[in-house]
């Protein structure tokens, strides 16, 4: 190339690469220069790089209105710039990234980069990885704080409930994170912004991105913010408030009603990615469902849905 024009600027590397596979896609060819020599992991220091994208004098006019003219259009029907795609989710979670191109990263789903043909867009698996680290490790410091005089038992029987699937995935329903999600258009089209396994693997991922823009001062003060009713529940309840199923029992062998029954009442999903429909039947009479990665832990769900409504029942 000669007279070549910088015609796009961004601290992300991820940003630059999906803008370049968007010129390239369109027949325009580009160089992508970096302030910063290549990482042994593939994203951009946040606030130290600057990553430019250059084309041919000749295409600079056409590649300004690709990139112009490139939109992302969300659920609601708004449709805004690749740029500012993610502000409403940025907005919800309290926090605002330095690196965008992480938050992106975080959002897309295995099944969006396997449709693209530029090669330039990584899944979030590895996200999701390092999210669940991330995560454990918050949530063991703050129980192990807030909860001296527990046993390790008890802790982990806690720390495994709050970091499990079925909460993470409510976690990212309550942050409307499906709207944000990048999925692929079978994903799209069978439902995946509301299945709860993705929901969970895009919170865990979102961790990780939080983690790697801001360091674990940030992240911590985010996981503890989102989880903070959930400890204080645990904290009031102590160490058995995980357990649903004995806090149902309970409650009604008190009003002296019989014990509650759970079925299996349907099933879904590949095998290594089953989700199970569980009620609960209190007197023979259906009284709530739950779902989970495992029998066990939808039970759990259900009895926590059966609580809810015994409880309101009382108070009303």
């Amino acid at each position: 190339m000669s007279d070549l024009v910088v015609i796009f600027r961004t601290p992300s590397d991820v940003e630059a690469r999906v803008v370049r596979g968007l010129l390239e896609a369109h027949g325009v060819p580009s160089v992508v220069v970096s302030d910063l020599p290549q990482a042994i992991f593939p994203f951009s220091v946040s606030g130290l790089s600057d990553v430019r994208i250059s084309v041919n004098a000749a295409d600079a006019e056409e590649a300004k209105g690709i990139i112009d003219s490139h939109r992302t259009e969300l659920r609601n029907g708004r449709v805004v710039r690749l740029r500012d795609e993610f502000e409403e989710l940025q907005r919800a979670i309290g926090y605002r990234f330095r690196d965008r191109g992480l938050v992106e990263h975080a959002m897309t789903h295995a099944s969006r980069a396997n449709e693209d043909v530029t090669g330039g867009v990584r899944d979030n698996e590895s996200m999701e990885f390092l999210g669940d680290a991330v995560l454990g490790f918050v949530v063991a410091d703050a129980l192990f704080r807030e909860l001296p005089d527990s046993s390790e038992g008890e802790k982990s029987k806690l720390k495994a409930t709050l970091v499990s699937a079925a909460t993470l995935a409510r976690q990212a329903e309550r942050l409307r994170l499906g709207d944000h999600l990048l999925l692929g258009r079978g994903e799209e089209k069978t439902g995946g912004r509301r299945k709860q396994a993705l929901l969970a693997d895009g919170y865990e991922a979102l961790i990780a991105a939080i983690y790697l823009d801001g360091g674990i001062e940030h992240v911590q003060a985010f996981i503890l913010r989102e989880f903070a009713p959930l400890l204080a529940a645990a904290r009031a309840r102590g160490a058995a408030g995980d357990d649903y199923k004995s806090a149902l029992q309970e409650l009604v062998q008190a009003r002296e009603q019989p014990l509650p029954e759970y079925r299996v009442a349907g099933s879904a999903g590949p095998d290594h990615d089953k989700r199970f429909d569980v009620e609960v039947m209190l007197g023979g009479e259906p009284l709530a469902r739950g779902s989970g990665a495992t029998k066990k832990e939808a039970e759990q769900e259900a009895a926590r849905a059966a609580l809810e409504i015994l409880r309101s029942r009382i108070g009303s």
